[in-house]
């Protein structure tokens, strides 16, 4: 038996018009908030992304593809636990599994403490690729340090920073600067984004990754454009800024991305329409290179 058979629920939501060809992306969901600070809600993010992306345009003409004639397939959610390392054991052990099909593969959230489980299954080389209102560099938060709020600190941990690029932060403590200091992560900043810099120091900064893992937790963007989040913060990015700089990627090797933090209780329905079309795009642009 596999890991994904163990621990995946096996209720796929994405509707797919073409199940008869080989899939070029794989999809599961992560229903775990249970370490949340703010506001949670997020366990219930991958259904309502689901749902979502069955209800918007998936042609994507900016590349030339159009996703209604692709398999996309949907293994279901990771089963829900409240227990941290129980959610990071299973997430770890199926993404190390479905690398092996060498499809693209997306996952859904859920809060953000998911990507130490997923991003550290892929080789130390990958590039990763982090778009967030926070740094998530706190050693712990509330006496936790398996966090939403200090996954990232983990994962510089155990692999350095070198591989790692941060875009997009405007909310965080002195801690997390000294630490970002110390290790010289690479940032792009609130305030180049805002300059129109971000997409160029984007491409600039990622061209010696062989591959690229993208994390995407949508409260990097103002709350006016996405306030279906579990810890919203005022003053961020427009949707077309995150647009424009996850398309400037698109001649990198995206091999896994995910989307985190949505939390339907507090969405008007436009948090989990953008999210689904960072899904559309993010596979569009990695099936248009391979094409």
């Amino acid at each position: 038996m596999s890991y994904a058979d163990l621990y995946l629920t096996q209720s796929p939501l994405i509707i797919s018009p073409n199940n008869d060809s080989a899939p070029i992306a794989s999809i599961f969901g992560v229903p775990f908030d249970s370490t949340h600070s703010y506001k949670p809600g997020c366990r219930f993010g991958p259904d309502v992304i689901r749902d979502a992306f069955n209800n918007i345009e998936i042609f994507e003409p900016d590349f030339g593809v159009d996703l209604e004639t692709v398999n996309i397939q949907d293994l279901g959610n990771i089963q829900h636990t409240v227990v941290a390392t129980e959610m990071l054991n299973m997430v770890e052990k199926t993404t190390k599994e479905l690398q092996k099909n060498k499809n693209q593969l997306i996952i859904l959230g859920g809060e953000h403490l998911l990507t130490y489980g997923t991003y550290m299954s892929f080789p130390k080389e990958t590039g990763y690729v982090v778009f967030d209102a926070h740094y998530d560099l706190r050693d712990e938060y509330a006496d936790i340090k398996l966090s939403h709020a200090a996954y990232l600190r983990r994962i510089v941990e155990k692999r350095g920073a070198e591989n790692l690029i941060h875009v997009g932060a405007r909310a965080y403590v002195k801690e997390e600067l000294e630490f970002l200091r110390e290790h010289n992560i690479k940032t792009i900043t609130n305030q180049q984004i805002r300059d129109g810099d971000g997409p160029k120091l984007l491409n600039q900064m990622t061209e010696d990754f062989d591959s690229v893992y993208t994390s995407i937790d949508l409260d990097v963007l103002d709350p006016a454009f996405a306030p279906g989040v579990g810890n919203p913060e005022s003053i961020g990015i427009t949707s077309r800024e995150l647009y424009d700089m996850i398309t400037s990627l698109q001649e990198r090797n995206i091999v896994s991305a995910d989307i985190v933090e949505l939390n339907p209780s507090f969405d008007n329905g436009s948090t989990a329409s953008l999210a689904a079309k960072m899904i559309s795009t993010i596979i569009a642009m990695n099936h248009a290179k391979q094409s």
